[in-house]
């Protein structure tokens, strides 16, 4: 039994072992700290030494890591801003949380070639879900292995070289003088609808065979809504963008089945065999479903490259009287036949530079979007498995390094000869505007063909006054916030007014 002063001297002995207590955990706190900060710096270290660390980089916010810096950055400026500080920051090659995944950004052009160039095998393409079920499992763009390669012979087949020149040039020009005719002198327009019109009209003739006025209009509507939602929230549910845009491809699937259908009764199979669509059928074994979303991606890769470069082409124009006049010179020098023939196409230097130069400015791939199959060594750093990679193509063409005075529309810069080896757009590492390896666009070409015709005939029918400011942004889709609203005045009724 305990007396009073044995309780006290237990009671001091236990407060006082409690005060220890109290004291030693901080201690042993900063102790554990200590050691996982030494490891850390040990372990670093080694995997600095072994080439075995990721590029330098920030993890960003909890869960959703530099999400929302980048899509500010992107859609709000050109080139973004938060690409910017984290290249003066951490290098050309940096890496970032994306959604709380870690991801590594490229603005080293050697870095971006060698992605390009091992897709399928060290890389592969990777897209957000919404992007994927909107362009479909089955098209070229998502695929991979031995599908993506068939598909990808198959369209780049389908639109060679010379099948421009037969195939293609009297039906784009065609089409082009038919859009072009119903705009009125002293009308206001919105050239952004105006050329997603003008190029929607052209692929939907040339993939599907369709000329309908009313038809055109209505995919016109459809893709607009469908571009929209390649980048939004997947939520399949009334009211939200991913909804509206999976409703669209609803509608641009039925179409085509439909010419899928028509094309094989007997009586059909003539009118739709013109299209790239009848010789895919004609000429490929493919399942239908196959088909539908291998026309669905041309579609889609078609009408995004070729109407926002139109756009933006013009849009840099206005800006720079000096290329304008030049332009339309070398446009008005052709021949003076209603149709141009293709030796006109072959002389129009100036306006390849113009086509460069915008597409060097306001490319539509800002970037591509890649996964590492395996741990990927390069240089001094491993990349791990599963990884994002983002190869940032227009981090590279606004490089003050590469290009002087890299934010100024300049088109003569295509025409100094030591710029000529970063201008082959097929395989320079410093211009890639149709992305590379693999993957590199099988319509790039014909691209090419149609944004040179439209310039062609949009000069020569009009002159224009800007109605409203304007500017671009990359995000969800590229655009110009504005739609770039101009009064047009058609160059005949202008020469007689001043008469």
């Amino acid at each position: 039994m305990l007396t009073t002063s044995t309780r006290s001297s237990s009671t001091f002995c236990c407060r006082e072992m409690s005060y220890e207590a109290g004291q030693e955990w901080p201690m042993m706190t900063c102790l554990v700290l200590l050691l996982i900060f030494i490891a850390k710096f040990i372990y670093g270290k080694k995997k600095k030494n072994g080439r075995c660390r990721m590029p330098p980089g920030r993890r960003g916010w909890p869960l959703v890591g530099d999400s929302f810096n980048w899509y500010n950055a992107v859609s709000s400026s050109h080139p973004p801003r938060f690409v910017e500080q984290q290249i003066k920051r951490f290098g050309t090659i940096f890496s970032c949380s994306l959604f709380g995944k870690w991801a590594v950004v490229s603005a080293d052009p050697i870095f971006n070639r060698f992605v390009m160039q091992n897709e399928g095998k060290l890389f592969q393409s990777s897209y957000p879900k919404s992007f994927r079920d909107l362009v479909g499992k089955n098209g070229v763009i998502t695929l991979q292995g031995h599908h993506h390669r068939r598909l990808h012979a198959i369209s780049s087949n389908l639109m060679r070289f010379d099948k421009l020149r037969f195939h293609f040039l009297n039906d784009i020009q065609l089409i082009m003088i038919q859009t072009l005719n119903n705009l009125q002198h002293n009308q206001v327009i919105l050239l952004q609808d105006v050329c997603r019109k003008v190029a929607i009209n052209q692929m939907a003739n040339q993939l599907l065979g369709v000329s309908s006025e009313c038809e055109i209009n209505e995919m016109a509507q459809l893709f607009s809504d469908f571009v929209d939602g390649c980048l939004s929230l997947p939520i399949n549910f009334p009211g939200f963008t991913y909804h509206t845009a999976m409703k669209a491809r609803e509608k641009i699937i039925s179409k085509i089945k439909k010419t899928i259908d028509k094309h094989r009764q007997p009586a059909g199979s003539a009118q739709v065999s013109n299209g790239v669509l009848g010789r895919l059928l004609e000429e490929e074994s493919l399942p239908d479903e196959t088909i539908s979303d291998f026309i669905i991606n041309l579609l889609f890769a078609g009408n995004e490259t070729t109407a926002k470069t139109m756009l933006f082409a013009v849009f840099f124009l206005n800006q720079c009287p000096r290329a304008l006049n030049q332009l339309l010179e070398e446009q008005q020098g052709l021949t003076s036949n209603e149709m141009l023939t293709w030796q006109d196409y072959k002389a129009m230097p100036f306006t390849q530079c113009v086509i460069d130069e915008t597409l060097r400015i306001g490319g539509i791939a800002i970037w591509l979007m890649r996964e590492a199959k395996e741990d990927v060594t390069y240089q001094d750093y491993v990349i791990p498995k599963g990884c994002f990679v983002v190869p940032f193509l227009s981090a590279v063409h606004l490089d003050e390094n590469l290009y002087h005075d890299a934010l100024t529309f300049n088109p003569w810069r295509w025409m100094d000869p030591e710029i000529q080896e970063k201008r082959s757009w097929r395989n320079s590492p410093f211009y890639s505007p149709f992305g590379g390896g693999a993957r590199f666009c099988p319509g790039a070409e014909l691209a090419r063909l149609q944004i040179a015709l439209f310039l062609h005939y949009f000069l020569i029918k009009y002159r224009w006054s800007q109605l409203k400011e304007d500017r671009m942004s990359f995000f969800p889709s590229a655009r110009l916030v504005n739609g770039f609203q101009i009064r047009l005045m058609r160059r005949h009724e202008h020469m007689k007014s001043s008469d």
